[in-house]
């Protein structure tokens, strides 16, 4: 059995850099709401989502790695899926449901996309889920219930319907994140270009094809600007936490972006209503929840191989190189059958199932 002394001095805090690069993804992605909000007035959805993400591509190509695995052609049928889900269908419907909602409402109607992704998580690679997570879900559910109810008059029908078409957003989102799972191995940069180039090719051709408006040229130099941190930055630092902390639970602190975005809408000067701050409220209950969760238990590494930027210091990569090199690298590499315990959540290492 391995050393359980060794994992925990390499792995006493599993959690921590990831926590923290999902949290940053979402201040960088929750902050874009209003702006879009206010940046895309009177242009259609798809091409404002065509010049979100050809912000973000253009990020993406600027800072690639040699450090990092590269996106090779075996990848490129899921990176076109999720580049149609994520760059494509979800901020299109974002852009729409923002045209008929408030940016505080929109913004923390946001969170079910941490609900969505849990699910998904659980069903596609048996993440754990034990009834810690499922309640706090429940409460980011509960939540979003609240933010429908507000002051829900019947001259505000449109707003409840832009409201749904957020929620369908987060939904597409929810597939964007677990689909995308594989490929938080690979690098950030070159993920974020690929998926920037199908999402902005894709939107701007059905904009085309629609005739949408498109703003003029200062917003549109806005909306990339916004892209290009709200997108393509986030992503990038969201497929570095999905390393660490696995598809649903990276999507639950990133739950915190939308009151990010709310926040931001709060100090535009727009108003919220009391459903909107109970809504707000039980959303940090939930997220508190998962933030302090543990799991620790004695586990076992199947033999595999698989290519990721790694380093020697981590309890898990013990092969040998000659000369050693320091720091993060990236080559195919495999790993011996191992049974150990440690802190742990289901990042590149730990996709092991559970019996509760």
């Amino acid at each position: 059995m391995y050393d359980r002394r060794v994992a925990g001095q390499t792995k006493a805090r599993p959690a921590f850099r990831g926590t923290i690069l999902a949290l940053l993804s979402a201040l960088a992605f929750g902050l874009t709401t209003p702006l879009v909000q206010r940046f895309g007035k009177g242009a259609g959805s798809f091409a404002t989502a065509a010049l979100l993400y050809a912000g973000a591509a253009a990020v993406g190509f600027g800072s690639r790695s040699k450090n990092e695995a590269r996106v090779k052609r075996e990848h490129l049928g899921r990176v076109l899926i999720v580049g149609a889900l994520g760059a494509g269908v979800a901020p299109a419907a974002l852009a729409w449901g923002l045209a008929r909602a408030s940016g505080t409402a929109a913004s923390l109607m946001l969170n079910v996309e941490a609900v969505f992704t849990l699910a998904l998580a659980s069903w596609l690679y048996a993440e754990h889920v034990g009834r810690r997570v499922a309640f706090a879900a429940a409460l980011l559910v509960a939540g979003g219930a609240l933010l429908v109810l507000d002051r829900p008059r019947a001259e505000e029908s449109a707003r409840v319907v832009g409201l749904f078409a957020v929620a369908f957003a987060s939904l597409a989102w929810a597939l964007d994140n677990a689909l995308a799972k594989p490929l938080s191995s690979l690098d950030p940069a070159a993920v974020v270009a690929s998926k920037g180039a199908v999402g902005a090719t894709l939107s701007a051709g059905v904009a085309l094809a629609l005739s949408e408006a498109w703003p003029p040229a200062e917003r549109a130099a806005a909306l990339m600007a916004v892209g290009g941190v709200g997108y393509g930055l986030s992503l990038a630092l969201y497929l570095r936490a999905q390393r660490a902390l696995g598809a649903g639970r990276t999507a639950s602190v990133f739950a915190a972006a939308p009151f990010c975005g709310a926040g931001l809408a709060w100090a535009l000067g727009e108003p919220a209503g009391g459903f909107a701050l109970a809504a707000g409220a039980i959303m940090i209950a939930g997220l508190a929840l998962h933030l302090t969760e543990k799991h620790d238990h004695v586990h076992t590494h199947d033999d595999v191989e698989h290519e990721h930027a790694h380093r020697h210091d981590d309890g898990h990569h013990d092969h040998a190189h000659d000369p050693m090199p320091l720091g993060a690298h990236t080559h195919p590499h495999r790993h011996a059958r191992t049974v150990h315990a440690h802190p742990h959540l289901p990042d590149l290492h730990h996709g092991h199932g559970h019996d509760e």
